[in-house]
């Protein structure tokens, strides 16, 4: 006489689901890996031809005399994984138009909130893998490396950033009618957030209105955390930013960046809600 399964509980199944459907979309990056090495061939050569082709700026460009290449590599890091994180929504929205979500709609799912944590957890940990060959690349270059406590400032910035920012391409999927509309956005979104931040200039070198903007440019709120996890001794209560509307300290822009993560989060819920059910 056999044994009865026990059950396994709801959270284990979800795990088993979510785990799955990850597996899959990483099956699927190493049948295809030209978008991972172009991924981080892009912003390597960024690296690269902006830091040389900057490296004799006028003294008094930037702020405490810094390089231009370690003043350029927090912004490629962050601009890295924020495109990273804007293009997760793809896979979702191509599994919408070849009719593969309908099949995990109809599966016999624990949870389908199992398919969008596969999608964070699959950017997430291309963002990371991004972003740590950028940094050991400018540490080549001689713009250093983040301490200890440095490198754990990244990484908690750098999460917030990708989650918020895949949260609101998720919800584009879901709400746009087609991968040619997602992709329009991505492009129409990548380069002015670019420019319109201090990845490539500092505040006091922009116009007064391109100041404004970047001041209140999601990107710059992360950005400036990782140049102090460069700068030396961490110390977040320190002003790093000096906006047209005041000064931000390292608190402040970590706080901004988990605003933004959670209210994206509870923007797209109910769409998200709407579209699984």
């Amino acid at each position: 006489m056999t044994s009865p399964v026990a059950p396994s509980s709801p959270t284990a199944e979800l795990v088993q689901e979510t785990m799955a459907l990850t597996r899959r979309l990483f099956l699927q990056l190493q049948r295809r890996p030209s978008t991972l090495v172009a991924g981080v061939l892009q912003p390597l050569i960024w690296l690269v031809l902006f830091g040389a082709l900057f490296s004799r700026a006028p003294e008094g460009l930037l702020p405490g005399g810094t390089s231009y290449g370690r003043f350029l590599g927090a912004g490629v890091i962050v601009f890295t994984a924020f495109s990273a994180a804007l293009n997760a929504g793809l896979p979702v929205m191509f599994d919408r138009e070849f009719g593969f979500l309908n099949r995990l709609l109809v599966a016999p799912l624990r949870s389908r909130s199992s398919i969008v944590l596969a999608s964070v957890i699959y950017i997430t940990t291309l963002s990371l893998i991004q972003s740590l060959a950028i940094m050991a690349t400018a540490a080549g270059l001689g713009y250093g490396w983040p301490g200890v406590a440095g490198l754990g400032l990244v990484l908690i910035t750098l999460l917030l950033l990708v989650f918020a920012v895949t949260a609101l391409s998720l919800g584009l999927a879901f709400a746009l009618p087609g991968h040619i509309e997602l992709i329009a956005v991505i492009f129409v979104a990548n380069l002015p957030l670019l420019f319109a931040s201090t990845a490539l200039a500092p505040l006091s070198f922009m116009p007064p209105w391109l100041g404004w903007l970047a001041a209140l440019n999601p990107l710059t709120f992360a950005i400036e955390p990782i140049r102090a996890a460069y700068a030396g001794p961490l110390d977040l209560s320190v002003v790093l930013l000096e906006a047209p509307y005041g000064s931000v300290s390292g608190y402040a822009c970590l706080l901004v960046l988990m605003a933004l993560t959670v209210g994206l989060f509870l923007l797209i819920r109910p769409l998200l809600n709407r579209k699984l059910a």
